[in-house]
């Protein structure tokens, strides 16, 4: 059989659903009281320089030109099975695309208080679950390991930062909080179906400090699935919370004494919720596997972690600091190819592969385009959209468990949804970000069956600017995504693809 479609460009994607559409029954929709939907203001910068907020930096970069039908043919097929090929992935849940929150921002993002929810939030999560059947989020980041939990702040508030606390190249304050932040939390979980991911302060050792795995598992219960513990290990060495000797045995080490710990401590009922090693790339997870790091602590692990960002917006970011600069436009075209996808992930194959044979996920804790906040123009752009939907897809291809896609504050131009400044909430609104957008392509092409298994079909000669998946859910094929990466208004660079389906008779509506 034989499934026509066009696929056209100005960085166009379209899903191909084999399966009938069923519509989206029983979301629900909140608003606050008096509140009505806005439709989405248009606006043009000035001439002038931006001086404000990165979230809303007007920058614009100039896509690249249509590289040409000789190097993107315009018109292929895709011979496909209904039954599941060789080389598929592992099966992925719907929950797979996930959002790492930076936890001095979630009384911006998540809510007040407890009793204060952000409503925007929980609608643009509940679109997830209508289609993924559940979310799941981590709450920490570099903020994480100074966070001490206290019974009250001293301005009534959820958190406060400590400014004067600062000594990282991130400029980051440590934090203090009180536990109506986890029972806010929960009270989101009630309405949403939220698993959340914590952080265990790792900078001191001596003691841990375990008041955030001892509240949050007596607050949160089942909806905490996993405790963090070292937020990239790795550069703690540059960052001067170890000396410069700090290596992946040092980790192993500390590691052993945190289990130590939690295995004595009565208050933390559930055992084998750690997540680690989290490293990002000083060191290699190899590095940390070859200390024996899995076997010797597997009854203590939920899953196994790295942290990666293709680039990094350093330089501009912190201008004093010594980093080199990197130019936006530079790197633009390189993140509107497949090649971002496979380069990006083809350093932790192997540990896919090792992962699968010792039982544990591995998830991408925290990713997104750019540290140091992304680049205004590159990671707020709609090609941002399609890299998200690649790099996401081809984790998921090679055997990745999950991806955590980061969220910071109103100075980062990368967020997938971002609230107004504070003195701004009750007359702005809300911004989605190109990565939202990301979030809801890939929710919707794996589903909410949690059976999907996913295969980079190599599309048009295995073409860097159209890859392809397919998606089998239940063992049998379910959706193909395509992307055409180029972008072309004349339509010169639209893309027709036929779909063949060798084994099956047509899918039922």
């Amino acid at each position: 059989m034989i499934f026509p479609t066009c696929l056209g460009t100005a960085l166009a994607l379209g899903i191909l659903l084999l399966s009938h559409l069923q519509p989206c029954l029983a979301v629900t929709i909140y608003y606050v009281n008096g509140q009505t939907p806005l439709n989405a203001a248009t606006t043009t910068s000035a001439g002038a320089a931006y001086t404000g907020l990165s979230a809303y930096d007007p920058t614009t970069l100039q896509a690249p030109a249509p590289p040409g039908p000789s190097v993107v043919p315009t018109s292929f097929a895709l011979q496909l099975t209904n039954a599941v090929p060789n080389g598929a992935s592992i099966t992925q849940n719907g929950s797979f695309f996930g959002f790492s929150i930076e936890m001095s921002v979630v009384n911006q993002v998540l809510g007040k208080n407890a009793s204060v929810l952000q409503v925007p939030f929980l609608n643009l999560m509940a679109n997830l679950q209508s289609r993924g059947g559940q979310v799941h989020i981590r709450v920490g980041g570099n903020t994480q390991e100074t966070a001490v939990l206290v019974p009250n702040t001293p301005d009534g508030r959820i958190l406060e930062k400590d400014y004067s606390g600062i000594t990282n190249p991130t400029q980051t304050p440590p934090l203090i909080y009180t536990p109506e932040l986890l029972y806010m939390l929960s009270n989101i979980s009630s309405l949403v179906n939220i698993k959340w991911h914590l952080g265990i302060p790792f900078f001191n050792t001596t003691p841990f400090n375990l008041a955030i795995a001892e509240q949050g598992q007596q607050i949160l219960g089942g909806k905490l699935i996993g405790l963090q513990a070292a937020n990239e290990p790795d550069l703690y060495a540059a960052h001067f919370h170890r000396n410069m000797t700090y290596g992946p045995f040092d980790y192993f080490g500390e590691f052993a004494i945190l289990i130590d710990t939690v295995n004595a401590d009565s208050d933390i009922p559930i055992k084998n919720l750690l997540i680690g090693p989290s490293v990002s790339t000083t060191w290699t997870p190899e590095e940390v596997w070859n200390t024996g790091f899995i076997d010797a602590y597997s009854a203590n692990l939920a899953f196994l972690s790295v942290e990666r960002y293709p680039t990094d917006n350093c330089g501009a970011k912190f201008p004093n600091s010594g980093i080199a600069v990197v130019n936006a436009s530079d790197v633009f075209p390189g993140f509107l190819v497949h090649d971002s996808a496979l380069n990006l992930v083809s350093s932790y194959i192997n540990s896919c592969q090792i992962a699968q044979q010792k039982g544990k996920p591995l998830l991408m804790f925290e990713t997104n385009t750019a540290s140091c906040g992304g680049f205004p123009g590159l990671s707020d752009a709609f090609g941002a959209a399609l890299w998200g939907i690649d790099y996401a897809m081809q984790m998921a291809a090679v055997g990745f468990s999950g991806a955590l896609f980061h969220v910071g504050g109103q100075s980062v131009s990368y967020n997938p949804f971002t609230p107004p400044p504070t003195n701004q909430s009750t007359y702005n609104q809300w911004t989605v970000g190109p990565i939202y957008y990301s979030a809801l392509v890939v929710t919707e092409a794996l589903g909410a069956t949690n059976t999907s298994r996913v295969m980079d079909l190599l599309a048009n000669g295995n073409n860097t600017y159209t890859p392809s998946y397919g998606i089998w859910e239940n063992g049998n094929l379910a959706r193909v995504l395509l992307i055409n990466f180029v972008s072309d208004s004349t339509g010169a660079s639209d893309i027709s693809v036929d779909l063949g389906l060798s084994d099956a008779q047509d899918p039922a509506c």
